[in-house]
């Protein structure tokens, strides 16, 4: 009789496996920093604790995992607008057998030596398409097993047999297709709470927004912590992402005015909404912000020796806060938007993926903010479209900031681009942040927001 996972797991009185990390550790240790979701690739796991085991069904595990690393190595480069973290929780569902077809060698983590494991073969099932399929069963009759509860909205149904096919596209959580019909997205990076990505959908759902996909299920955990785990949500088949967009248009020569005017709208749109859905928040406190800002900037500039000539110019747009209004009252936000996080169907644009910086704390992600935040995350966007052409084309970028700017007024009441002050000091933050995040993920991409570091600082910008 082959052996399985189900067969072998020795278990505690709480049902949790006793010694599976002994099985694990080894081989998580040198499989985790290679993912594209793990936060601390530049630094090696020292620690691994096992917060949760769960088998969703025989030979496939669901595990929560802590992580513990140093704070530096070498250089180093903190995690995007604060500190290293001294540990992190990771969601982890792996199949486990004696063998591993050909056909999901991507998947494969590594062969157990020891432990209650030993000898059997260890992978990430989300690869497996027999896993994907019992996976989305399991949200199609809601319920619970073990401290995960799987729920859904009883107004949709989600049929059976949907063909799953895994994304291949980089970003911070693994994501699910099922037949073209639905996706669901899998948190990597666990923290406690309702992840915003479910709560803010929900609640623009609710207030008729049909910009954004309404949650159709999800599952969450309540051990050793409540937390979110994933969401199903529509899937758009025919939608193209802005980013391939203007792309697309910048590598054709066509201008890309219109589609940014719209887009303008369409993020005032979402913004009007989350006002009516959450409670409003003050007037950001500009003194306090710009605070922020410039601590946000020295630790940046401490692992980022290239930043270290510009600290004193960029400084300067965050002075500026001290003597401008503050704005726009704060209000829930997208918090990470930029053209990759919005798709066009048709002639309409939808938003997406609502996490926020996954690096940041839920509680900071799950906060109010100035709008102005999301809008000059989305002028930096198309500076960073634009910068991958030769030449560089800076007045497209300058033709769409100001058609998305105009756009967005049209909607909202108020222009962007009548708080100048404001909006400078938001993408000179946002420009540090993207200093920090291609430093530590793609170094090949830093001179991209350097350019615009330099530009801001030197000729305030």
């Amino acid at each position: 009789m082959p052996k399985t996972a189900s067969a072998l797991l020795p278990r505690s009185s709480d049902g949790v496996a006793a010694d599976l990390m002994t099985s694990l550790a080894g081989l998580l240790r040198e499989w985790l920093p290679r993912q594209r979701w793990f936060a601390g690739k530049d630094r090696p796991v020292t620690d691994l604790a096992l917060l949760s085991t769960t088998e969703l069904y025989p030979g496939c595990l669901h595990l929560l995992v802590h992580t513990g690393q140093p704070s530096h190595i070498g250089p180093g480069v903190p995690a995007p607008g604060g500190a290293l973290p001294a540990g992190d929780c990771y969601q982890l569902l792996l199949g486990v057998g004696e063998q591993l077809p050909p056909r999901l060698g991507r998947a494969l983590i590594g062969q157990a030596r020891q432990g209650p494991l030993a000898g059997l073969t260890v992978y990430d099932a989300l690869y497996d398409p027999r896993s994907a399929r019992l996976l989305l069963e399991r949200l199609r009759h809601p319920g619970t097993t073990g401290p995960l509860r799987f729920e859904a909205d009883p107004a949709v149904r989600v049929p059976a047999g949907l063909a799953p096919r895994l994304l291949a596209a980089e970003q911070s959580n693994s994501s699910l297709v099922y037949g073209d019909e639905f996706i669901l997205k899998v948190f990597r990076r666990i923290q406690p709470g309702v992840n915003p990505d479910l709560e803010v959908p929900g609640a623009l759902a609710g207030q008729g927004c049909g910009r954004v996909p309404a949650p159709v299920a999800w599952f969450r955990t309540t051990d050793p912590f409540a937390a979110t785990l994933g969401v199903l949500q529509p899937f758009l088949p025919d939608a193209s992402d802005g980013w391939t967009l203007a792309l697309g248009a910048l590598a054709a020569g066509h201008d890309f005015t219109t589609q940014a005017h719209e887009l303008g709208r369409a993020t005032a749109d979402v913004h009007l909404a989350l006002a009516s859905a959450f409670p409003p928040g003050a007037h950001d406190e500009n003194e306090r912000t710009a605070a922020a800002m410039t601590e946000r900037l020295d630790a940046a500039a401490r692992c980022v020796p290239a930043l270290q000539p510009f600290v004193p110019g960029l400084r300067t747009a965050f002075r500026a806060l001290l003597s401008c209004d503050a704005g726009p009252p704060a209000q829930r936000i997208h918090g990470d938007l930029h053209l990759g996080q919005v798709l066009r169907a048709g002639r309409e644009w939808f938003v997406i993926d609502f996490e926020g910086e996954p690096s940041r704390p839920l509680t900071e992600r799950c906060g109010t903010q100035s709008p102005v935040r999301d809008i000059a995350g989305m002028l930096r966007s198309f500076d960073y479209a634009a910068r991958q052409r030769r030449p560089w084309r800076p007045q497209w970028a300058r033709h769409c900031r100001e058609a998305y700017c105009a756009g967005y007024a049209d909607r909202a009441g108020w222009d962007p681009r009548e708080k100048q002050s404001l909006l400078r000091a938001y993408e000179t933050d946002r420009a540090v942040y993207e200093v920090l995040y291609e430093a530590r993920h793609r170094p090949d991409w830093l001179p991209v927001p350097m350019a615009a570091i330099g530009r801001i600082a030197v000729r305030g910008d």
